[in-house]
């Protein structure tokens, strides 16, 4: 298989995930477009090419590759839109799955220590989503995520970009405190088993939400929403795709409070700009320039 038809068929499958991302659950393809699929790829069939401008193959075309018609199935099989739920649907919806969540037992170790469950907290049809690892004390005992030093930190960081706690949601792949026997303060890492269990909570949420762009806060984020462990280093700064959903990979906050280094506050506010450019959000010269040197 060639590294052009790879590239193509990744390309197919970024934007059926895209589709399914939006709600999709159907692709249309005409019943000429599934025979052809159907058949071994002979010269014959592999020179039928896909009319952007018709529903339909057109007359055969000389020597196209099988990617381009993977290509061309992908452009016509946009699934129709799903109907918008209603606000009252949604809401109906979140307060159901909230429920959920707030009496869920799966883990229970982490049921018997936890003060509160810490669903998560924001606008619901917020474009912008923050994703952080799990709550620490100052949440177990509020209920809400980011409320200690790191969350006062992210707080800023949301400011600076123009916007309100309220106007973003903001939850954690973990809704229960990672427990701590023997210590009376201090984190730990969520287990892998852990995040298994509680990660599907956070998927419906972004289903129910379907944001614009997701922020990864910290490398345990990126891990429980994409299942990559190549660590935060490498992943920051770069682009990355949730389900169809633009996804920022940047430090957690906690990283800059321990790293005071104005070049590491400097790629996050970096990582922040991507992220408004992603939004169309306005940027001022003032915002470009924070955290430059001189």
């Amino acid at each position: 298989m060639s590294a052009s038809y790879e590239e193509l068929l990744e390309a197919t499958i970024r934007h059926l995930e895209s589709q399914k991302a939006r709600g999709g659950r159907h692709v249309i393809v005409s019943s000429e477009t599934l025979r052809t699929l159907s058949l071994p790829p002979t010269r014959e069939n592999r020179a039928q090419n896909f009319s952007p401008e018709t529903p339909k193959f057109a007359a055969p075309m000389p020597g196209p590759e099988p990617a381009e018609l993977i290509l061309a199935v992908a452009a016509k099989s946009q699934a129709p839109e799903a109907p918008q739920s209603s606000s009252a649907e949604k809401s109906a919806a979140f307060a159901t799955l909230r429920e959920r969540v707030l009496s869920c037992v799966k883990c229970a170790h982490l049921a018997s220590s936890r003060k509160n469950v810490v669903f998560g907290v924001g606008n619901i049809d917020a474009q912008l989503m923050f994703v952080g690892e799990a709550p620490g004390a100052d949440e177990d005992i509020q209920g809400e995520p980011f409320v200690g030093r790191a969350g006062e930190l992210l707080t800023r960081i949301i400011q600076a970009m123009g916007l309100q706690r309220s106007d973003v949601y903001i939850a954690n792949i973990l809704k229960c405190r990672p427990d701590t026997p023997g210590q009376s303060s201090g984190n730990r890492k969520p287990t892998p088993d852990e995040m298994a269990t509680c990660a599907p909570y956070l998927h419906e949420q972004i289903d129910l939400i379907r944001p614009r762009v997701i922020v990864g806060l910290g490398a345990t984020a990126i891990e429980g929403l994409l299942g990559k462990t190549l660590g935060i280093m490498k992943l920051r700064g770069n682009w990355q795709v949730y389900r169809g959903t633009p996804l920022m990979p940047t430090f957690h906050p906690a990283y800059l409070l321990r790293n005071q280094a104005i070049s590491e506050k400097r790629k996050v506010w970096e990582d922040m700009l991507a992220v408004m450019e992603k939004l169309e959000m306005p940027i001022s010269e003032k915002q470009r320039n924070y955290f430059t040197k001189g």
